[in-house]
């Protein structure tokens, strides 16, 4: 009953400084343990004739009386665990220093995880920097290069420069869809945000804006596909050089992966069985509906491509 319920998609919460092979591992464990802690062993009997003494005329004799035995063959320290391996498969990574929705599967979720990884979906990230400062891995805690000023940055520039990206990655979009967004079709499609790349491309923001801006802190927005932390990290080390001053980043952390939001990331206290179930249940309609929707995309958009203007 336990493994027929294990086959789909689940999210975790990465926190940072865990390296996700761990974070695999520590979940396969936890359902080995849930799998073979399900099955309790209740021994069978058969029945043995056994010599036993019997006292008869004051002699004590040996005889065989029909005994009930119970059959150890099937217990745990004989034959040894119900289950040995299981295999947890790890969706778009998280690299150490981030955190955030981490989406695992198991069983027949493994397919999925390609279904999913092929339908190019968008990811949320919120990403803290620090103005002043530019270090060799463009985080806080590299070596440091140099300082800068930031007297002179507002939350206006910053915003015109994130405007500037979003719209160079859109035309980028537009132009790996292959699509001529003249034709209804496609307009209605870009319109809608349905419009996917037609095969693996450099990263992509489909949406960049700024939550908080309290210098020399800000906080970034991004939706993004094909992206990388350590691509984020560049791009905020880029603001700051348009800027005209430098920049850092303290902290990357997704938000969405797709139909996984962190209200479907379960915490470290919650990679059991029981609660892993429970997940994939939840979001197994939502995983479904949104494959479904891209494979009627797919065929459209692959229909649109070249199409002249009407």
């Amino acid at each position: 009953m336990g493994w027929s319920r294990l086959h789909g998609l689940f999210a975790v919460y990465k926190p940072p400084g865990l390296n996700w092979k761990h974070l695999r591992d520590t979940v396969e464990s936890q359902l080995l343990k849930g799998l073979n802690a399900e099955k309790r062993f209740t021994p069978q009997e058969h029945i043995r004739f056994l010599l036993a003494p019997t006292e008869e005329n004051e002699r004590k004799e040996l005889t065989l009386i029909a005994t009930n035995v119970p059959v150890l063959s099937e217990h745990p320290l004989v034959r040894g665990l119900n289950y040995t391996s299981v295999k947890v498969g790890v969706g778009h990574r998280l690299d150490v220093k981030s955190s955030g929705v981490l989406v695992l599967g198991v069983g027949r979720g493994n397919k999925l995880l390609t279904d999913i990884h092929n339908a190019h979906l968008t990811k949320d990230y919120t990403v803290r920097g620090l103005l002043g400062k530019a270090t060799d891995d463009f985080t806080d805690e590299g070596r440091l290069i140099e300082k800068t000023t930031y007297d002179h940055i507002t939350q206006e520039k910053l915003s015109r420069i994130l405007a500037v990206i979003q719209g160079s990655h859109q035309k980028a979009l537009v132009m790996h869809s292959n699509l001529n967004l003249k034709t209804q079709e496609a307009y209605e499609m870009a319109v809608k945000g349905l419009i996917r790349p037609m095969c693996k491309t450099p990263m992509l923001i489909t949406g960049i804006r700024c939550l908080q801006f309290a210098p020399p802190e800000f906080l970034l927005e991004i939706q993004c596909m094909h992206e990388t932390q350590q691509l984020l990290r560049r791009m905020v080390h880029e603001i700051g050089l348009e800027l005209k001053s430098a920049a850092v980043c303290t902290q990357v952390r997704r938000t969405r992966d797709g139909v996984f939001t962190l209200e479907d990331a379960l915490l470290r206290t919650q990679w059991d069985m029981h609660s892993i179930q429970k997940s994939i249940q939840k979001v197994a309609p939502r995983v479904e509906a949104e494959l479904k929707k891209c494979q009627t995309v797919g065929p459209v958009q692959r229909g649109l491509v070249g199409q002249p203007a009407s």
